[in-house]
């Protein structure tokens, strides 16, 4: 549970998940039902419930779904145009024009979630440069979006 804790507290947030129902497996978080739970119990499983992410190399990989829960709270985030989104969704970097509203922090090395017109969270990046101050160049680094799968089937 605390890479998870750990994770979201990059973005100002508490996850309020039941830590009784959180099932660590080779280094994969998994959140379960009770009746899952006691199904699973202590034995090897490959899949089951919900995916949260997987630590690799003491460093944490949150899932889509892990993002979405965190994006639901009160945490550092911005919405994007629509230009911006595709952008962001093909692997590239923010620009600050391509952003139209921003939620927490704006400060140089937070960590902020990226959400289309919709509220949908595209991904997740680190804040470059001070958001007030900047002109003209990138603003937020991509570090992961929902484009990464894709890029990667080859």
């Amino acid at each position: 549970m605390k890479p998870l804790d750990e994770f979201a507290r990059e973005f100002g947030a508490h996850l309020s998940l039941e830590t009784s129902l959180i099932v660590e497996n080779k280094n994969r978080y998994f959140l379960l039902n009770q009746k899952l739970k006691r199904l699973v119990g202590t034995e090897d499983f490959f899949y089951a419930g919900t995916y949260l992410g997987k630590t690799k190399n003491g460093q944490f990989f949150p899932s889509f779904i892990l993002l979405k829960i965190v994006a639901e709270k009160n945490v550092n985030k911005m919405f994007v145009d629509v230009k911006t989104a595709w952008l962001f969704i093909c692997g590239r970097d923010i620009f600050k024009k391509g952003i139209v509203k921003v939620e927490g922090s704006k400060r140089k090395g937070a960590y902020t979630l990226v959400l289309n017109q919709y509220g949908e969270c595209l991904g997740f990046g680190k804040i470059l440069h001070d958001l007030d101050e900047e002109k003209g160049r990138v603003v937020v680094k991509n570090i992961l979006d929902i484009g990464d799968f894709l890029r990667r089937e080859k």
